[in-house]
């Protein structure tokens, strides 16, 4: 029997379809996630939880016209499979292939690039308003995880939404999820809500019956109002979104069809701010996915039997989040901030040991990196591992309230460099052009598991300032690098006459292979301090090869090489010098191999440079 879903080709497809039909859809779907993600790797589970929510939303609305702006996007999957992509998933995530988060440039169903936490409210209010200005009268729809309210600027938007009634539609997917579980007083209140299942339905039934009440000519109408709005707040409780100035509809099954397809047509028709408040189980559909969420957040291909994936090495999260164990067992001052990811940075085990000094601030960056500052003033020292790419988030918690007070606070930044198939919201790529212009700020940069650990050691319990670790995804290390470092001082890997090659982290291994085929005498020198910069040490290979290249994991602007370029530059260094890094532009997704071939990165194309 054909399947139904070989004959989805448009969201204009499911328009005829009955609800048994989109019942047996939604359960195809689900079986064709399963089997494309264990071949490629993905977001899994929180897609697997937005099913019947996608077809639902895509049988109410007409998209491109109607916006659907997904916050972070992982859980866009079934959005691309119901807008004419089901015969590209294969690439998924792959080099040249389907981006794995919303990209307007791959569809103009995609109507906004998103791939961090908590932005989809603003980006859809200001796309509401410019319809307003156009005088349009499309739908704009907000979809976000709870995980997402932990982030600020949530409310912001909500705040800004709520006053101007601008016709906008909210739905959170309450999964009780971000990636590992949610924390938090909002938290708090959704459980409030759930634990109350008949509050919508009660809330329907008041206002039914205030809705017949008789209006006796033009003078009653205001004291009517009043009366209704006194009943309303005397029967129903209000929720937080009501207060904001919401239309809140909820809770609802996020897996009733026929219910979801309901509220979005009321929320459709009500023409003002409505925020639809739906449950969902994430990874629904596949035990191994349901009863491990966290592990099918975002998971590397995998046998969909079993769910197992390939036994992998030891990479720097795991050895970082052992090394931050025997850190805490010695130094009661040792505390550790999350931002709603234990697992993924390391901290899982920290978190069990040491529940009192262990802080998941939720997707909160920015409040994590103050709350840091203010533990560090209070005397402890506060350990906040974050990916690259959420740090940026940080930026100015980062320089006005840790570094301008020269506060002890540790940043070990996990997926520093190119991270692969996440693509361009992801890259870890940024991190020391924002962080080397900070005063007081020193930046380490480990080349081996053994020197990461050495290094967090030392800023732990050797430093008295804010400090840096910045370590790649996975597990490579240069050959023959020992645990040792000293703080501001490089390491000469190689001796050589005819050219100096200047790397550091997991670019010290590109170093070394780029000297095995350069076909030259090769000076190799390591940077585990990348500020402050060995700059007698960069000086004096300079004048004793008379040609350098940098080599970095980073943008061009503002890294390292710009740094030696400057140091070369103002000391009258004359020789020849070339900067190998990423471009000013979009990384795009891929493998880190194929990204480091395809910007010239990888150790022949240096070689061939040289």
């Amino acid at each position: 029997m054909d399947k139904l879903l070989n004959k989805i080709n448009s969201p204009a497809d499911l328009k005829g379809l009955t609800n048994d039909e989109l019942n047996i859809l939604c359960r195809e779907i689900r079986e064709f996630l399963i089997d494309s993600v264990s071949e490629t790797g993905g977001h899994l589970a929180s897609n697997l939880g937005v099913v019947e929510l996608t077809v639902a939303l895509h049988t109410v609305f007409n998209v491109p016209e109607d916006k659907i702006i997904f916050d972070v996007g992982h859980q866009s999957y079934v959005h691309k499979l119901l807008t004419g992509r089901k015969e590209l998933f294969h690439t998924l995530r792959q080099f040249g292939g389907l981006s794995g988060f919303p990209k307007s440039s791959e569809s103009e169903s995609d109507a906004f690039n998103t791939g961090h936490s908590s932005t989809s409210i603003s980006a859809a209010l200001g796309i509401a308003r410019g319809r307003d200005l156009d005088g349009a009268s499309y739908n704009v729809i907000s979809v976000f995880g709870d995980g997402a309210l932990t982030g600020g600027m949530m409310y912001e938007a909500m705040n800004d939404a709520g006053h101007t009634k601008t016709p906008l539609i909210l739905i959170l997917n309450d999964n009780a999820m971000s990636i590992s579980k949610n924390v938090g007083a909002v938290s708090k209140h959704l459980r409030k809500l759930r634990s109350q299942p008949a509050y919508f339905r009660s809330k329907q039934a008041v206002e039914s019956f205030l809705k017949l009440i008789p209006l006796v000519g033009k003078p009653a109408v205001t004291l009517i109002k009043h009366i209704k709005r006194f009943f309303r707040r005397l029967v129903i409780p209000t929720t937080l979104f009501d207060d904001l100035g919401f239309r809140y509809m909820g809770p609802v099954d996020g897996h009733n069809i026929k219910s979801l397809i309901t509220c979005l047509e009321y929320a459709r028709d009500e023409q003002r701010p409505v925020l639809l408040h739906i449950q969902t189980k994430k990874g629904k559909g596949y035990i191994p996915a349901e009863n491990n969420p966290q592990k099918f957040h975002g998971i590397s291909a995998f046998d969909k039997t079993t769910g197992q994936t390939k036994s992998s090495k030891e990479t720097y999260s795991s050895r970082f989040g052992s090394a931050m164990l025997r850190l805490a067992e010695a130094n009661p001052k040792v505390t550790a901030i999350t931002g709603a990811m234990p697992d993924g940075t390391g901290l899982n085990e920290f978190h069990k040991r040491f529940k009192n000094r262990f802080f998941d601030v939720g997707i909160a960056e920015q409040h994590g990196v103050t709350l840091s500052a203010g533990l560090a003033k209070a005397g402890y020292i506060p350990v906040i591992p974050l990916y690259s790419s959420f740090l940026q988030r940080a930026y100015d918690q980062t320089l006005h309230d840790v570094c301008l007070q020269n506060l002890h606070v540790v940043f070990p930044i996990d997926r520093a460099g190119i991270v692969g198939a996440d693509g361009e919201t992801h890259q870890g790529i940024y991190d020391i052009s924002y962080l080397a212009h900070m005063p007081n700020m020193t930046i380490l940069s480990p080349a081996s598991l053994d020197q990461l650990e050495n290094m967090l050691d030392f800023a732990v319990n050797s430093f008295n300032a804010p400090i840096a670790i910045r370590y790649p995804r996975g597990s490579a290390q240069a050959d023959g690098i020992t645990s040792g470092f000293t703080l501001g001082k490089a390491q000469i890997i190689s001796e050589g006459t005819d050219i100096t090659i200047i790397a550091s982290g997991r670019m010290v291994k590109r170093a070394q292979e780029v000297a095995k085929i350069a076909g030259k005498s090769v000076e190799i020198i390591a940077l585990p301090t990348i500020k402050p910069m060995d700059e007698a040490a960069v000086i004096s290979s300079a004048m004793k090869t008379g040609s350098v290249i940098t080599i970095e994991d980073n943008v061009k602007t503002g890294g390292i090489g710009s740094m030696i370029a400057t140091i070369l530059k103002e000391n009258q260094i004359e020789c020849k010098f070339k900067i190998f890094a990423f471009p000013d532009s979009p990384v795009t997704h891929g493998s880190i191999d194929e990204l480091d071939k395809l910007y010239g990165l990888d150790a022949a194309s240096i070689a061939s440079k040289i």
